[in-house]
């Protein structure tokens, strides 16, 4: 990770860690960059947030003082962007948002003509202009570039994703949780389209609103929702729409875990799977592994974020993976994590089986896991004190081949993640208590967060 670009683009609270001045330099970079040897043409979205307009204003003036075209696409997904990139040949994409977190967060997203996050030598080009007092030639006369409105490619998004449903929805009550984020007029759009009787709720955004007490981080709602309706299924997004979860008919939660599961069963029965390996991160539960331990299905696990994931998944030829916060890549549909993608996909399963989610869900049995957030004085320090690995490897002794321990850095906030994972709530517990007790004894630890 470089200064400002984490696993998941430069994200910080809104003109303090982020500000406008970035917002302006990037764009001017981008403009530059693509723009030596033709006329660049650069697609944004956004996503709710009050700070996105803004945002997305400073990136065209300086895409537009660079030279190059600006193509909007408005509030719109992450995936979406990728897509058109990728579909209508732009030199590269940006996506405005800070996914899950709160709205007085943003975040700049990068993403390659190919679809895809964008390279690191790119990026760590932008770093250094942003860091130093060089300045890029400016466009003159017809040379600047301009604005325009894209709209047009966020609906032949919608209507890429409608054709990729294999059956009819009719007769399927189905809930959507839009996060009052990018998906609040599109996810609607895309199941009434295929027939069902759509119900939703967090699709009012006011800029200030998005993913609060709703949507995949906050999925509570939903659950309730799901089971007051009757409903067969719920399908839970986040900010950005990048992510989905799901809340089968009795309003079990249905993590991204669950839908690898799900869906990688249902590949291989459907002869689909070709022997591609299910891509996983170091966060997926260990009734994964066992319940594709069963069916006879390879894994391969990748550092925290779907960047990894995918990069894996390209180079190996896999053709599904993810992670179980619901970043989930259907390799040959999407270059990135597509929370409608995955519940269309989720419902080809349900729809071509005639199985509700419960039953397809029921092979897998999820390994209690408790994980803390931390905030110590150094990440680096802490991960290499030998008190603290002391700690752990006892700790994983303790465990055994019932158990284990995650203890990395957090790819987008200053923190420490400690996980464990074992055959009880109370033993997690205890266990990851036991770590951060022994970073408070060597003096690292400032708080849990």
């Amino acid at each position: 990770m470089g200064k400002y670009f984490g696993t998941d683009g430069f994200r910080g609270e809104a003109n303090k860690d982020l500000t406008v001045d970035h917002a302006f330099k990037i764009g001017r970079y981008l403009g530059w960059y693509y723009g030596k040897d033709h006329k660049a043409k650069v697609v944004i979205g956004k996503d709710t947030r009050r700070s996105s307009y803004m945002f997305e204003a400073a990136l065209c003036a300086g895409l537009t003082a660079s030279g190059a075209d600006a193509y909007l696409l408005h509030v719109t997904s992450t995936p979406s962007v990728s897509y058109i990139a990728r579909a209508d040949d732009f030199d590269c994409g940006v996506m405005i948002s800070a996914s899950h977190n709160p709205y007085h967060d943003n975040g700049i997203k990068l993403i390659n003509g190919d679809g895809e996050k964008m390279e690191e030598s790119l990026l760590e080009g932008i770093e250094a202009y942003l860091d130093s007092d060089e300045t890029l030639p400016y466009a003159q006369r017809d040379a600047i570039g301009r604005t325009v409105d894209y709209a047009a490619g966020r609906n032949r998004y919608i209507g890429y994703l409608i054709s990729l449903a294999t059956r009819s929805y009719k007769n399927f009550k189905i809930g959507l949780d839009c996060a009052n984020g990018s998906t609040w007029q599109m996810a609607k759009s895309v199941f009434d389209a295929l027939g069902a009787d759509t119900y939703v709720i967090a699709n009012r955004p006011d800029g200030l609103n998005i993913n609060v007490d709703c949507g995949s981080t906050h999925i509570g709602q939903l659950q309730k929702f799901v089971v007051e309706n009757g409903l067969d299924v719920g399908f839970a997004f986040d900010g950005d729409a990048d992510r989905c979860l799901a809340v089968d008919e009795k309003g079990n939660v249905i993590n991204g875990d669950h839908i690898m599961y799900v869906c990688a069963k249902f590949m291989q029965e459907k002869n689909r799977l070709d022997g591609s390996k299910v891509v996983t991160t170091i966060m997926s539960n260990m009734g994964l592994y066992k319940a594709l331990d069963q069916l006879g299905i390879g894994y391969e696990k990748t550092a925290v974020g779907d960047k990894y994931v995918a990069e894996n998944m390209r180079q190996n030829g896999h053709i599904i993976g993810g992670e179980q916060s619901g970043h989930i890549i259907f390799g040959r549909y999407a270059t990135t994590g597509d929370g409608l993608l995955t519940a269309i996909k989720v419902m080809e399963c349900i729809t071509e089986s005639k199985q509700p989610l419960s039953v397809l869900a029921s092979g897998m049995t999820m390994y209690p896991q408790k994980l803390k957030n931390v905030v110590v004085t150094d990440k680096d320090e802490t991960l290499n004190c030998e008190e603290v690995k002391a700690t752990v490897a006892k700790v994983e002794a303790d465990l055994g081949d019932e158990g284990r321990v995650v203890l990395r850095k957090s790819g987008t906030e200053p923190l420490l993640r400690v996980m464990v994972e074992a055959t009880s709530d109370a033993l997690c517990e205890e266990k990851v208590d036991e770590i951060i007790a022994a970073m408070q004894a060597a003096g690292k630890l400032i708080k849990v967060k």
